[in-house]
């Protein structure tokens, strides 16, 4: 069957949980709807057959989320990261450790935990370190951008354009502190966003759940985090899109997200998923890890 947003949220809140019992009040707080609304939705998930009496997720539940399963991670590593210097000098960015942790490491163990079977590494820049991981994460296919050098992320995305069905893509500079963000299930394609007042940053503007602008510095905005998913539909669509505006003139020149949200946004509804500034780290610049890690301090 195909199952409503909110049917979806709290079945998967229910998959997820796995508690022996799992009560209506603490479903409401993991989903934020109101204890009302999951009576309802539990009333008609129940008659489904999708969970039973004790709010539990049956045989035919498990069935019911299967095509929304995330079936690959695809990580965007290739570039030098410029504003690092001198640390990337030896080593690519997203193997930068900050306190003990190579950064791509807090994003690989959560798609680990979230039991995506497929992961993919675009890379570039000292592209022969990034083996390293296959010791913790031996299932990873590495791809290899040659062009990461000359053109933009788009580059890395072209070269994956075949894998974005039912696909999370990460930038690969980030520190994930809440590994919850990164899911076994997913409903529709998405932006991870913080809800701000003001930004000066790369932002999305969204009406009514739905990104209709990208762009840079805003109010009342979401700052854009750069993790994304595409559900088969979109992937599908991307698929394209990305190969003919690559080609185009001036193509190689975008970054990657600009094909759905600005060069051919009419082909895609694009959520957004809002989650807090403690839950993920962007470090730009070496001044900014120095802050965050004090080791690079001596």
């Amino acid at each position: 069957m195909e199952l409503s947003k909110k049917q979806f949220e709290i079945l998967t809140a229910i998959e997820r949980n796995k508690k022996e019992k799992y009560s209506q009040r603490e479903i409401a707080s993991d989903t934020n709807f109101s204890v009302g609304l999951v009576n309802k939705i539990l009333n008609e998930l129940t008659e489904e057959n999708l969970v039973d009496a004790k709010n539990q997720i049956t045989e035919n539940g498990l069935k019911a989320l299967e095509p929304y399963r995330v079936k690959r991670a695809i990580f965007l590593a290739a570039g030098f990261g410029s504003r690092l210097v001198p640390i990337t000098l030896n080593t690519p960015k997203p193997l930068v450790k900050v306190h003990g942790k190579r950064m791509i490491e807090t994003l690989l163990d959560a798609v680990v935990a979230a039991e995506i079977p497929e992961i993919y590494i675009v890379r570039g820049y000292l592209g022969e370190q990034f083996e390293v991981l296959l010791h913790k994460y031996p299932n990873i296919k590495f791809i290899d951008n040659e062009l990461y050098n000359e053109a933009n992320n788009i580059s890395s995305a072209y070269l994956v354009k075949d894998y974005l069905e039912n696909a999370y893509v990460l930038e690969s500079d980030l520190v994930l502190s809440n590994p919850n963000l990164i899911r076994k299930y997913e409903y529709n394609s998405h932006f991870l966003g913080i809800p701000v007042e003001k930004t000066d940053d790369w932002c999305i503007i969204v009406k009514r759940d739905m990104i209709v602008k990208e762009k840079i510095g805003g109010t009342n905005c979401h700052q854009m985090v750069g993790i994304s998913y595409y559900d088969q539909k979109d992937g599908k669509q991307l698929s394209k899109d990305i190969e003919e505006v690559f080609h185009s003139p001036g193509g190689k020149e975008k970054y990657w997200e600009q094909v759905q949200l600005e060069e051919k946004k009419g082909n895609y509804k694009i959520g957004i998923r809002e989650c807090k500034f403690e839950d993920i780290i962007e470090i730009d610049t070496f001044n900014e890890l120095k802050q965050i890690d004090k080791t690079y301090n001596v």
